[in-house]
């Protein structure tokens, strides 16, 4: 077996053994100030990451670095409430070995949040953004090094790295629920400095509507598994050179503000996945 194969097993019988009932359908990755989003789940049972081996602790303000299991409805589902990144130290792998532990327990769905800085007029701050492809621009990559094809393949295809059907759900639920959900292409940078307003120039030039520093890997990793991936972004700022000064507190602050339209995007989207034939 691979040293990752080997990994991911191990966690995932430790996470077992503290809490038998894990076993998600679909799994949460809660981004920079959108922890509270996991108050969506009924009869949650956590475990903080420090106790499960192998995975790492996030070190940022605003993730609080727990994976936490319940309902919602009758769909299963397990949330990283808050997660790594890869300038804390982390390799991408690193970083991603979280989302793969949630699809090794049996996610077959992986929806990921962030916040992200705004590039494209017409994107404000407390916008949300369903994500529909994006820009690995950070030189770093999960599956770098050996691949075991038990866990996929050597060379998965990203045509549809956002699930068009997971994505039209999204939006489905958003005006259900009366909230404006953007669509756009993210970036990630690689951080922890925020972008000079040249790299945003270039940003613009290369298509990108939003840019953060994560997600990305977290994204490669679960479609190399084989799970079905969507990712909302919401825009916490403008980004260098379209706005005033930048603050990880001013990220925090508006992220906060703007969770309540998020929650109520995401409970009808899992409301909707609940309903329909199969989450897989």
């Amino acid at each position: 077996m691979s040293a990752l194969f080997d990994q991911l097993e191990e966690s995932a019988a430790a996470v077992r053994a503290r809490l038998p009932g894990a076993a998600p359908e679909v799994a949460l990755v809660l981004g920079s100030g959108l922890a509270g989003a996991v108050r969506l789940l009924d009869a949650p049972g956590s475990i903080p990451l420090e106790e499960v081996p192998h995975v790492r602790t996030p070190s940022v303000s605003g993730h609080p670095g727990r994976l936490v299991f319940g309902r919602v409805g009758q769909l299963r589902v397990g949330v990283l409430q808050g997660r790594l990144h890869t300038y804390e130290g982390w390799s991408a792998a690193e970083t991603a070995f979280p989302v793969r532990l949630l699809v090794t327990l049996g996610a077959r769905v992986v929806v990921l949040t962030n916040a992200s800085g705004g590039l494209r007029q017409g994107l404000a701050a407390g916008d949300w953004m369903v994500v529909t492809d994006h820009l690995n621009l950070s030189g770093k990559n999960p599956l770098e090094g050996p691949n075991d094809a038990r866990l996929g393949p050597r060379f998965p295809d990203l045509s549809h790295a956002y699930d068009p059907g997971l994505r039209a759900l999204l939006l489905r639920a958003a005006d259900a629920a009366g909230v404006v959900l953007q669509e756009g292409v993210y970036a990630m940078m690689s951080g922890p400095s925020y972008e000079t307003p040249a790299e945003i120039r270039m940003l613009q030039l290369l298509g990108a509507d939003a840019v953060g520093m994560s997600t990305v890997p977290e994204v490669i990793a679960a479609v190399h598994m084989g799970a079905r991936v969507a990712c909302l972004s919401c825009i916490t700022n403008p980004a260098a050179g379209l706005g005033g000064a930048l603050s990880h507190a001013e990220v925090e602050a508006t992220a906060r503000g703007a969770e309540e339209g998020g929650v109520r995007i995401l409970r009808g989207f899992l409301e909707m996945l609940a309903g329909s034939p199969g989450p897989g």
